[in-house]
């Protein structure tokens, strides 16, 4: 591959995100997951609030449909007719696009592997796990309550896989759709990073 460039999505809790970074410094090249919402935010004029909060009110987007028109250079008449969910998916896939076309780089959730499908130096993974490493994992590294991870776990992964199935078109999770899956709770954290870094080494 001339650019090394790899879409990671996760099960919450399987720490997927925690392999990309670690990945990314092994091979010594950018990360991005919540940066990429900085990034939108930035190159947009949008508050980087509306990326993340789930319960803004439409009222509030339509303050910022002049940025995003002129950031995409679409006409204003063609993003009012999108939802706010639209317009900040369509932002959001634009800095990924950009960041892609810079270089090497690992980047995480957001739809990435669909937004670059047509990427060929991509290389795509999820991330899974049983339920017992999840909830242990996930007390550990988002210091979730234990009397709530459960629902946090489910809910979660529920949001992301909502999220995912109506902006591609496909079924979140489904081995098809990527070119890799990992169990965590099976090879661990440094076990995948391995893994990956070797794919990633034996195809250059």
């Amino acid at each position: 591959m001339k650019k090394t460039i790899i879409t990671i999505s996760r099960q919450f809790g399987s720490g997927g995100r925690e392999i990309g970074k670690r990945l990314a410094e092994e091979l010594q090249i950018p990360f991005y997951d919540k940066e990429l919402i900085e990034i939108a935010a930035k190159e947009s004029g949008i508050n980087a609030e509306l990326f993340e909060d789930e319960k803004y009110h439409t009222s509030k987007g339509y303050y910022l449909l002049g940025a995003i028109g002129y950031t995409l250079g679409t006409p204003l008449s063609s993003i009012a007719e999108m939802s706010l969910n639209d317009k900040l998916f369509l932002v959001q896939s634009e800095a990924i696009k950009h960041i892609a076309n810079q270089g090497s780089c690992v980047l995480i959730g957001r739809c990435a592997d669909y937004v670059l499908s047509d990427t060929k130096d991509m290389l795509s993974v999820f991330i899974h796990a049983d339920m017992p490493y999840r909830k242990k994992h996930a007390i550990h590294s988002y210091e979730v309550d234990e009397t709530d991870i459960d629902a946090s776990i489910r809910k979660i992964d529920k949001r992301r896989a909502n999220y995912y199935n109506y902006y591609t078109d496909r079924t979140w999770g489904n081995a098809d759709n990527y070119d890799i899956v990992l169990n965590s709770g099976k090879f661990g954290i440094e076990g995948c990073v391995k893994l990956l870094k070797d794919l990633i080494e034996a195809q250059k």
